[in-house]
């Protein structure tokens, strides 16, 4: 059955796509991917004579259109995400209508932006009794969220937080995170991870305001606050109970 596939890209580097997902893109005879935030270089693994169509500019009902002509003619389709398609991906709305024209698809999953800052910063987002909850989530602007799901209440938690989409309310961001993290509690921009242009910034979060603007970061950043960014390799004083030689599990006997 042919299939039209969502496809998360990962978050930049073209080799951080998942095996799947590549071969989806190097079998497809269509991907629209949006330009403004999909690097030129995961086009790179499309085949010969693909046709890359940029949905940039496009509205919702043009994409759909797009893909149902190019489905109609048994071609496959490609629709590239940046990251992972199920995080501020505007997908559903996308499978909803595919489904009302009764179009197969299928989703492959991608790497998130916080997952890739991660790696770059050599961080463990829930280290044992330091912090055990991750919370991705992002500002209300143009885009509301919900009452109860709003960054003052998901702050005041004080557990792992990868605020994404809201770069250009930082100022509004430094003052909720100061009061529930404190001013000195540190942060840390995220740009463009695992591009070329990949920059991370570790700040206060009193100065972050000053940080973002001096650093000249206005989009495609995430702002992520944690406790564990204080816990340098050296001063871990926690660890997992699943390699203690002192804890019986299913595959292991305690040795004391």
């Amino acid at each position: 059955m042919n299939e039209v596939l969502f496809v998360g890209a990962g978050p930049g580097d073209p080799e951080l796509i998942t095996v799947k997902g590549q071969r989806a893109v190097m079998e497809a005879d269509v991907v629209i991917y949006t330009g403004s935030l999909v690097p030129g270089q995961v086009l790179t693994w499309a085949k010969s004579g693909a046709e890359k169509i940029d949905s940039a500019s496009m509205t919702l009902e043009q994409i759909i259109q797009t893909i149902r002509e190019a489905w109609e003619k048994k071609g496959r389709v490609v629709r590239l995400h940046t990251g992972d398609p199920s995080l501020y991906g505007a997908v559903y709305e996308q499978m909803a209508e595919l489904s009302k024209l009764s179009i197969p698809f299928s989703v492959i999953p991608g790497i998130t932006a916080a997952f890739a800052a991660a790696a770059s910063m050599k961080i463990e987002y829930t280290l044992p009794e330091v912090s055990q909850t991750l919370i991705l989530t992002r500002m209300a602007g143009r885009t509301p969220v919900p009452e109860l799901e709003n960054l003052a209440s998901l702050a005041s938690h004080q557990a792992s937080m990868a605020v994404y989409l809201s770069i250009s309310l930082v100022d509004e961001v430094a003052s909720v995170l100061s009061r529930h993290y404190g001013e000195d509690a540190v942060c840390a921009v995220a740009y463009k991870v695992s591009q070329p242009e990949e920059k991370v910034v570790y700040t206060p979060v009193s100065a972050l305001p000053e940080t973002v603007k001096k650093e000249n970061i206005a989009s495609q950043a995430l702002i992520i606050i944690s406790k564990v960014l204080g816990t340098g390799f050296d001063s871990l004083r926690y660890k997992s109970r699943l390699y203690d030689r002192d804890f019986s599990h299913q595959y292991r006997n305690a040795e004391g």
